[in-house]
């Protein structure tokens, strides 16, 4: 997405508004990517280490289809002054689908999968034209602090939708519950969302279309543009390679974490809401601490901590047998992923030129989708073949399906530690220089 140079002048109440959204769909990602649908899906809706398999078909499906529409339709809605309708239509699909999850029933695969991915597509479109309002409501030198904002903000959003749904799943049980869960997080996410659409003024204006143009044509045109200007920067393009990689295993982390507590520790649904919301917490703790960091150490020593620590991270999960483990695992991941996707995110805004901010952070909103399909296929592929693999080698079921979890596990691993070599290529002190040099 290409966003002109606004003059900003925003209100409090757009900027809460704006926040406000990225509480509710944070809720979104923690009820039904994190701690409660994606192990309810693998379990009861489809079973085995197959529920794994189509698990990470579903997520992989969802994010190319975004990765394919997005660059196009969001130059449409720059161009059209149209990020709010865009933002709107995806946003209703996300919560109308999340809703629609109420009918997977157990063993109801195709309406479970079909269902999700719509509202996983919905999702994660959404926050491609979220993120392209940033620069509307706030200045270039203030984009860092409003998006660390928005971020701790949507990540309470999360805690709060956990703890609304934690005393039904105690108290009563059952998949009725879960089901139920899933129209709460969409009435969660659709009353969180509606304060932008009712407050937040996009101040973009609607640019005539040019004669024998198209928006399609006009949409690839600018696309080509936003890329040769971001190759223009050598120092930001190795950056975005490194982040298309590492990236990946912080996704599979995220995607897959459930369903990795429920295989290996048969942890129950309600240790997997308090588990998320463990993480979550320290999430916060993380965004805040690399914050400083960023400050003290710069960005890039900052990113290369917090992917050493996930790396570390899965390490220990590959080898840890307890519970209690699983539960300090945890948290310390939310440290790191926090210090992973805030700092990559805050990385943006020190490669770009003054004056392009919106374009660099569009830029970064695409590519970020444009990859993350690879690595959910490739972890629910690993899990599903490797456990049949020690199946027919005498291993039982069970004990084949986590064998074959800790084989996946090691692909998180893979990702991540290719992304941190590649990162270490990025020169931050020419980024800066050069960034200066276009002002």
């Amino acid at each position: 997405m290409v966003t002109a140079a606004l003059s900003v002048t925003s209100t409090r109440r757009e900027r809460w508004a704006w926040y406000l959204y990225d509480f509710g769909n944070s809720a979104y990602a923690s009820v039904v990517l994190l701690a409660v649908y994606s192990a309810y899906f693998k379990d009861q809706v489809v079973g085995g280490s197959e529920g794994t398999r189509m698990w990470g078909i579903a997520v992989g499906v969802a994010m190319l289809v975004v990765a394919l529409i997005s660059p196009v339709l969001g130059a449409i809605a720059d161009f059209t002054a149209g990020k709010k309708r865009f933002l709107l239509f995806f946003t209703v699909m996300a919560c109308l689908f999340t809703a629609g999850l109420f009918f997977a029933e157990p063993g109801a695969v195709v309406i479970g999968m079909l269902f999700f991915i719509l509202a996983e597509i919905g999702y994660r479109a959404a926050q491609v034209y979220y993120n392209g309002l940033l620069p509307e409501i706030a200045e270039p030198h203030e984009m860092g602090r409003i998006s660390g904002y928005g971020w701790a903000i949507g990540t309470m959003g999360g805690v709060v939708c956990l703890l609304l749904i934690l005393p039904l799943v105690v108290l009563i049980g059952g998949t009725f519950i879960v089901r139920l869960s899933m129209v709460i997080t969409a009435v969660f996410f659709a009353v969180s969302a509606a304060p932008l659409f009712l407050w937040l003024r996009e101040r973009a204006k609607p640019q005539t279309l040019p004669a024998g143009e198209s928006y399609l044509t006009v949409a690839l045109k600018r696309l080509w543009k936003t890329i040769t200007t971001a190759a223009r920067f050598r120092e930001f393009v190795k950056f975005m390679i490194a982040f298309l990689v590492y990236n990946d295993g912080v996704i599979m982390a995220l995607d897959f974490a459930a369903i990795i507590g429920a295989v290996l520790y048969g942890m129950s649904q309600e240790q997997l809401i308090i588990f998320m919301i463990i993480v979550q917490v320290t999430n916060v703790a993380g965004a805040y601490l690399f914050g400083i960091l960023v400050d003290r150490i710069g960005g890039k020593r900052s990113l290369v901590l917090s992917l050493v620590m996930m790396i570390a991270v899965v390490v220990w999960l590959y080898f840890n047998q307890t519970l209690t483990g699983y539960f300090v695992v945890g948290a310390v991941a939310g440290v790191a992923m926090a210090g992973a996707q805030s700092v990559s995110r805050t990385m943006v805004a020190i490669f770009a030129p003054p004056g392009q901010s919106a374009e660099f952070y569009g830029f970064f909103a695409v590519m970020g989708r444009t990859s993350s399909f690879i690595g959910p296929f490739v972890y629910g592929l690993l899990a599903a073949e490797a456990a049949l693999w020690y199946e027919a080698r005498g291993q039982d079921v069970v004990l084949a399906e986590q064998s074959g979890q800790r084989v996946a596990i090691l692909s998180i691993a893979a990702f991540l530690v290719v992304g941190l070599a590649l990162l270490l290529f990025v020169d931050e002190r020419k980024a800066r220089e050069t960034a200066m040099l276009e002002e």
